[in-house]
């Protein structure tokens, strides 16, 4: 494969997500996501109620999306690259986050959407509910970090493996956002969006500076 193609193909990737997010965003600037996000939130209200255990579980789950674990484990994993020879690669995984925090706050004071009625949350968060950073800012983490480390590995059965456990976690932090009633069903969704649009936006940079610079 080129190098031209490296980077082409995560972009493409990028843009299709992005385009998401931003129908995701105009769907609910008008209410279409309305009936489906109340749904949601008093379905996760009566599961909670009918399984305790549930809201332990996702109280642990969601922790993984937070700013201190996610800030520790980016520093763990720049250190990691580095001491690898992969300074290139660690710059792109410290940008990727510090640039992903500054654009969620940017696109949550777009559209200044409420959090849920605290009434039907296990859990009470202020600021800001779209996009939903959780599930943002852990896409951008552990799908960077798991494509970054795939690629070390020459087995299509371990690369396969670093890619679902990285996917996995993404998509448990997020739905107990959601199971939790801190977010709305579709600012998850958003978040998912914009955080893997994000994350190959960044690897398709990442890949250009590495063909540009050679090893690293």
């Amino acid at each position: 494969m080129s190098a031209r193609n490296t980077a082409r193909r995560p972009l493409g990737l990028a843009l299709i997500f992005f385009i998401g997010f931003g129908l995701l965003g105009l769907a609910m600037h008008h209410g279409a996501t309305a009936g489906w996000d109340q749904a949601a939130l008093q379905l996760a209200q009566q599961w909670r109620a009918a399984h305790p255990a549930v809201t332990r579980a996702m109280l642990d789950a969601s922790s993984l999306g937070g700013t201190p674990v996610l800030t520790l484990f980016t520093l763990l994993a720049a250190g990691y690259l580095l001491s690898v020879g992969r300074p290139a690669r660690a710059a792109a995984v410290a940008a990727a986050m510090v640039s992903g925090v500054l654009a969620l706050d940017g696109l949550k004071a777009v559209f200044e959407r409420a959090r849920p009625d605290p009434a039907f949350a296990a859990l009470v968060q202020d600021g800001l509910s779209f996009p939903s950073g959780h599930a943002s800012m852990s896409a951008v983490f552990y799908l960077t970090l798991g494509v970054l480390l795939a690629q070390r590995h020459g087995r299509r059965a371990e690369r396969l493996y670093l890619l679902a456990v990285a996917t996995l976690l993404a998509a448990l932090i997020g739905t107990s956002r959601v199971v939790l009633g801190v977010h709305w069903a579709s600012d998850v969704l958003a978040g998912w969006a914009f955080g893997v649009g994000w994350a190959a936006l960044w690897f398709s940079l990442a890949a250009r500076l590495r063909d540009a610079r050679g090893p690293g």
